[in-house]
């Protein structure tokens, strides 16, 4: 592990590669959502950014000691045997690949990890599973989207004893903004919430390992943010950062 028992657990977040303004450049960045690095610096750890770049392998899981696998495009189907679906985005195979080696060796070596709407499509993926590539084709409704930009507040359930459960409770309200979602829940994965139309919201590893994924975004349902989000915050109308919390307890054992 990175860490010594008296330091602050050290969490790597995957990110993006995008064409970015800042300042007076308009280059290619590699940029993440404060929310992301927000959540991990209140829950007590230290985050770290690991861009879609270079040679991704075991070693770079040996310098942290957590992973959160973030939101963003698309998996490409390709990887679970699947035929491009025309709702389905561009591929990013930059992402693809890195992420799907992150994600195997931190599962080879007992990493915590954390899989944040994409991240937890990929983890299901890297396991043997497959997506529906559009929800609204199957349950009928865009609740978990209404449109590109905003989430959607959905009420979920948790599975009764199941580690989720334990950090939120039976029920919560989250932000959700996603299109796709686990179809054939891959070998070893349990489903542990769902939302009121059936789509699973979160999945876990079964035994001991602190890998857990959720369909939502707890970077955002927080203590800061931006737009639809800070404007829910004002209400009163955000939860908190349960699930990074426990992700940095998990890392710092």
């Amino acid at each position: 592990m990175a860490s010594s028992a008296s330091s602050p657990p050290v969490i790597g977040i995957t990110t993006y590669l995008e064409q970015t303004r800042f300042g007076v450049w308009d280059l290619p960045a590699a940029v993440l959502q404060r929310d992301y690095l927000d959540g991990v610096v209140v829950a007590g750890g230290v985050p770290v950014l690991l861009p879609p770049v270079g040679e991704m392998n075991a070693g770079v899981l040996s310098r942290v000691d957590g992973l959160v696998v973030a939101g963003g495009a698309d998996v490409d189907p390709v990887h679970y045997g699947a035929h491009r679906a025309p709702a389905t985005g561009p591929p990013r195979p930059d992402r693809d690949l890195a992420e799907h080696t992150l994600v195997e060796a931190a599962l080879a070596n007992g990493v915590p990890v954390l899989g944040v709407c994409r991240g937890m499509q990929l983890l299901n993926v890297v396991l043997g599973g497959t997506l529906h590539q559009h929800v609204p084709d199957v349950f009928g409704n865009d609740d978990h989207l209404p449109t590109p930009g905003t989430y959607g507040r959905v009420p979920v359930k948790t599975a009764p004893g199941s580690r989720l459960a334990a950090i939120v409770g039976s029920e919560m309200d989250v932000h959700c903004h996603h299109h796709q979602s686990v179809d054939l829940l891959a070998p070893g994965l349990v489903p542990v919430a769902w939302a009121g139309d059936g789509v699973v919201e979160a999945i876990e590893l079964a035994g001991p390992d602190f890998v857990l994924g959720v369909q939502w975004h707890p970077e955002v349902d927080g203590m800061s943010g931006y737009g639809q989000a800070n404007a829910e915050r004002q209400r009163g109308q955000v939860a908190d950062r349960r699930l990074f919390q426990a992700l940095v307890e998990a890392a710092g054992g």
